[in-house]
C-alpha cells in the first residue's frame, strides 16, 4: 500500500489513546453554519437519489440533504453515542483508522465516500484512500471537505504546517498515490468571519 507521509510527517502534538480521546461524546457543530449549507450543497451535487453510500470519520450528523432519499448509508466513528444517534445512518461500525486501515466493506460496494473536517487525523491516508478506491464502484465519488478548525493536539504535522491551499494539495495527493481516481477537483469559499469552506472530489476511473 502507498506511504504518502513520512515517520515526521505523521507526528501529532498529543500521541497518547485515541480511544480514550474520543470516548466522551461531543454534540456540537464543528464548523459554521455557511460551511454545513456548502458543504450540504456539494453533496446535493455529488450524489445521486438511492446511491449508495460511507460517510467515514461521522458523528452525529452527516449533512447530507434531508429530502435526498439514498440507499444505505453506512457511517463510520470513534464514539458509539454520536454514532447512535445520528439518524441518516442504516448502519455503522467503530475502527481506529490510525491502527487498521482495512474497511469492513466489500469491494465495488458504495457509490460515494465522504469525509467531512477529520481528514486532518489520518496519519496513513495512503492506505486508507486505497481502501476508500476499492469500496467504491466505478465512478463513484469521494468528498472531503475541511476547514481551518481541528483538534490542533491530534492533527497530523503535515496537516498543521501547510496553508488551507496547501492542504487541498496534499489531500489530492492522498488520492492520486492510488492510482484509482480521475484528477481531484478543489472546491473552496473563503469569507471574512467565516469558516473556510475547503472540499476535494473526484471520481474513481
Amino acid at each position: 500500500m502507498p506511504s504518502v507521509l513520512s515517520e515526521t510527517d505523521r507526528q501529532r502534538l498529543f500521541d497518547g489513546d485515541d480511544e480514550r480521546f474520543y470516548e466522551q461524546p461531543r454534540f456540537v457543530q464543528h464548523v459554521d453554519e455557511p460551511f454545513r449549507e456548502r458543504l450540504t450543497a456539494l453533496y446535493r451535487d455529488r450524489l445521486s437519489p438511492d446511491d449508495d453510500v460511507l460517510d467515514l470519520m461521522s458523528s452525529w450528523v452527516s449533512h447530507l440533504p434531508p429530502d435526498l432519499e439514498l440507499g444505505e448509508v453506512v457511517g463510520h466513528g470513534l464514539n458509539e453515542a454520536e454514532l447512535d444517534r445520528n439518524d441518516r445512518l442504516d448502519r455503522w461500525f467503530r475502527q481506529n483508522l490510525n491502527d487498521d486501515q482495512t474497511l469492513p466493506l466489500e469491494s465495488a460496494s458504495v457509490d460515494a465516500v465522504l469525509c467531512a473536517v477529520s481528514v486532518q487525523y489520518l496519519q496513513y491516508p495512503g492506505r486508507v484512500f486505497t481502501e476508500v478506491a476499492r469500496v467504491l464502484r466505478p465512478g463513484g465519488v469521494v468528498v472531503v471537505s475541511f476547514s481551518n478548525r481541528m483538534f490542533a493536539q491530534k492533527a497530523i504535522r503535515a496537516w498543521r504546517s501547510r496553508s488551507m491551499d496547501e492542504r487541498a494539495a496534499l489531500v489530492g495527493t492522498y488520492l492520486d498515490s492510488t492510482d484509482a481516481f480521475d484528477d481531484p477537483t478543489v472546491h473552496d469559499a473563503v469569507e471574512p468571519g467565516r469558516d473556510p469552506f475547503y472540499a476535494v472530489t473526484a471520481l474513481k476511473r
